[in-house]
């Protein structure tokens, strides 16, 4: 039997005495604390609360695959961030979750996404318009505005308003910002609701759910197939031949706004600042684009043989993985490996530690896509992009289709000029690139 082993303990003082740094960037306090602690720690927020915040791979497979009946989502996500994007496939738990993961699994079958890759293609050309050479500039604006518009023209193929596209994307933006600051100043909660601060934000969320009713009312007056994810969704049946009523339809969307474009953008920028630090990839990614084109138009060919263009995306999830944390709190006590997990335990697994653990990565901090090669590194316990188990990202292969598509039409068109300053990070609900300035000239 192991024996079992204390979990260390940081105090709410130290915090309390950090709380300005880990507002900016809590990562380099849980990094300071892994190297001191080891691979798991207990952080005290205060009121008797505390975090445990873990980047053992086994015990996120473990509370993901094995046990995860024991697991779930934890406030964070089925209360705090319920009140800006709803009860959908990202936030629900239990019976409502298995009933919505059902239903909408179909609609991200890789069969079923074929009629979403010319509109994708479209909206990525289209938006690499906005790339202009000879002077620096900032890359994220861009790769945000293509991302939102792939997500919201893949649900709604058909035109809509610029008022109508810039209150939606600003709404998602405002919102996370927004919880952001609740979640890392829990003790300033009371001022941003006495304040009126949490209200302007729920506000928001509600302009954005009459919006989205409208646009899906005007659908069903349409009577036209467009072939789109709202297609689908509208067309979806439960077990008992019923729809999705017009709110859990709502929330669905919403969720995919913030899931869908939020973490795409972030590592379309990642990959180009790694892609601006290592030429020789562009080089390689140049290589195959003319191979693949010069066998075929079909953007699917593309995209099921562009190889090298697709390790350069795992490798960048790795290193600078958008969903950078998971929460979990199991349902009853638990143990693994010697250690105790009291019933109600808050956990954070760390993905951007694990990603970066040298026990089992070689040369952790270094851009190697080849690493991926090995198929055992490809579907290890160690590499979590899109989450693992029941709850992996519904909407994977979507964003992969999506990224290997705009780096193709992006390392095509334009060279990335060679950076050398480190690349700069700014961790939110996801994990964001901060002054990805890049400057570019054309290929041809």
């Amino acid at each position: 039997m192991s024996t079992l082993k204390k979990i260390p303990e940081v105090s709410f003082i130290k915090f309390l005495m950090n709380a300005k740094a880990i507002l900016k960037n809590p990562l380099p306090f849980h990094a300071k604390n892994f190297e001191t602690l080891g691979d798991i720690f207990r952080l005290k927020i205060g009121f008797g609360q505390s975090v445990i915040f873990c980047r053992d791979a086994g015990i996120l497979q473990h509370a993901l695959q094995k046990n995860q009946k024991n697991y779930t989502k934890s406030y964070i996500q089925t209360k705090d961030l319920v009140k800006y994007v709803g009860k959908g496939l990202l936030t629900a738990e239990g019976e409502h979750w298995q009933k919505q993961r059902k239903l909408i699994q179909p609609a991200f079958h890789k069969g079923q996404l074929k009629l979403l890759v010319d509109t994708i293609q479209e909206t990525i050309l289209s938006e690499l318009k906005k790339i202009k050479t000879g002077k620096p500039m900032d890359v994220f604006p861009v790769f945000n505005d293509l991302a939102f518009q792939t997500v919201i023209k893949s649900i709604f193929n058909v035109n809509i308003s610029d008022d109508d596209m810039n209150s939606l994307q600003h709404t998602t933006e405002a919102t996370q910002k927004m919880l952001v600051q609740e979640l890392r100043q829990p003790f300033l909660v009371w001022w941003f609701n006495l304040s009126g601060k949490t209200q302007k934000h729920l506000d928001l969320t509600q302009n954005s759910r009459t919006i989205l009713k409208r646009l899906v009312e005007e659908r069903k007056q349409s009577k036209n197939n467009h072939d789109d994810l709202l297609d689908m969704l509208l067309s979806a049946k439960y077990e008992d031949g019923s729809s999705m009523d017009e709110n859990q339809l709502v929330d669905e969307i919403l969720i995919l706004f913030a899931a869908g474009h939020e973490t795409t953008s972030n590592a379309l920028t990642f990959t180009c600042e790694l892609l601006a630090r290592n030429p020789e990839a562009q080089s390689k990614i140049v290589a195959e684009i003319k191979k693949i084109k010069s066998e075929s138009t079909d953007c699917m060919h593309w995209i099921k043989n562009a190889s090298y263009t697709k390790l350069v995306i795992e490798e960048s999830m790795r290193l600078y993985p958008p969903a950078y944390f998971m929460d979990r709190v199991n349902i009853e006590e638990d143990t693994y490996n010697g250690i105790i997990l009291p019933k109600g335990s808050n956990l954070l697994f760390s993905i951007y530690e694990i990603h970066r653990h040298s026990d089992f990565w070689k040369k952790p901090n270094e851009f190697i896509p080849e690493r991926f090669l090995d198929e055992n590194i490809k579907f290890s316990k160690n590499y979590f992009p899109f989450g693992a188990g029941p709850r992996m990202c519904i909407g994977n292969n979507f964003a992969m289709y999506e990224m290997i598509l705009a780096i193709i039409a992006l390392i095509e068109k334009f060279e990335i000029i060679e950076k050398k300053k480190p690349i700069q990070i700014k961790p939110l609900i996801t994990l964001k690139p901060q002054n990805a300035i890049l400057e570019f000239t054309d290929r041809n």
